[in-house]
């Protein structure tokens, strides 16, 4: 069997692990998900006629909610990668890692197994917190079908990137405590994003810490395939973080997979 048969197999191996892992234990998933579900009926109900004054042009709760959608499903996989920190992070502490070390199997598959079952969570998490925005007002009725592809797209890369990331904070954490906490920014930064009010009428000393993250390029760029609003650069600007994320957090975790034990 070749190099490449054997790390498909020992990936797949991994990742049916990881997602019987998450199907006897629903409720780390759940509770990861309510987050951006409350987010989105809070601030739909409670703060939605308020909110939607700073989108301007006249906008009602209909038009906020469009508005919010986008941003909200960004935020969802912000919130389920949280998981795969910390799974890494027990796995780490339950000495499981340390036996795969020891079996001869293609070693990233221990983290791929992870990264895969996280991003497939996360795009099921999309679809549902998705479908609660159809529920309550969503439309996105001028979307072409290459349009609703490329949306998908992004929502995959940008699972991928956060996934990542997550998986380097498992490891670099010494309890699954500790991992979540370490993970909280990814939950944190879309709410300094555009995913609520444009990032031009925050106040000025504001509005970089906004406009130059990651969630903000990836949000406006969702919300014009979806919405049909101006996409600019931030298409551009979303896949350049992508990239530079899945490629810091690949070689962040393999450093802390690899490294000898203490």
């Amino acid at each position: 069997m070749s190099s490449l048969s054997l790390a498909v197999r020992d990936s797949n191996t991994m990742l049916r692990r990881n997602l019987l892992h998450a199907r006897r234990y629903p409720s780390g998933t759940l509770n990861l998900l309510l987050t951006p579900v409350m987010m989105l009926l809070l601030f739909v109900y409670i703060f939605g006629d308020v909110m939607s004054a700073g989108i301007g042009g006249g906008a009602d709760r209909s038009d906020y909610i469009a508005y919010i959608v986008p941003g909200l499903l960004l935020m969802t996989i912000g919130s389920t990668v949280i998981g795969a920190a910390v799974y890494v992070s027990m796995d780490m502490t339950e000495g499981l890692i340390a036996r795969f070390r020891t079996m001869a199997v293609y070693r990233p598959s221990v983290l791929i197994g992870h990264v895969v079952g996280s991003v497939l969570q996360s795009v099921m998490s999309v679809v549902l917190v998705g479908a609660i925005g159809v529920a309550i007002g969503f439309r996105s009725t001028d979307a072409t079908a290459l349009e609703w592809l490329a949306a998908f797209g992004l929502i995959v890369f940008f699972a991928l990137a956060l996934t990542w990331i997550a998986v380097g904070m498992g490891l670099a954490s010494p309890n699954p405590e500790a991992a979540s906490n370490m993970a909280m920014p990814l939950i944190l930064l879309p709410l300094i994003s555009s995913a609520f009010i444009p990032a031009d009428t925050m106040p000025g000393w504001f509005q970089p810490i906004a406009e130059y993250q990651p969630f903000t390029p990836a949000i406006e760029t969702l919300r014009g395939l979806l919405l049909g609003t101006e996409i600019g650069n931030n298409g551009w600007i979303a896949i350049a973080w992508c990239i530079g994320l899945i490629a810091l957090g690949y070689r962040w975790s393999m450093a802390q997979f690899n490294r000898d034990p203490k």
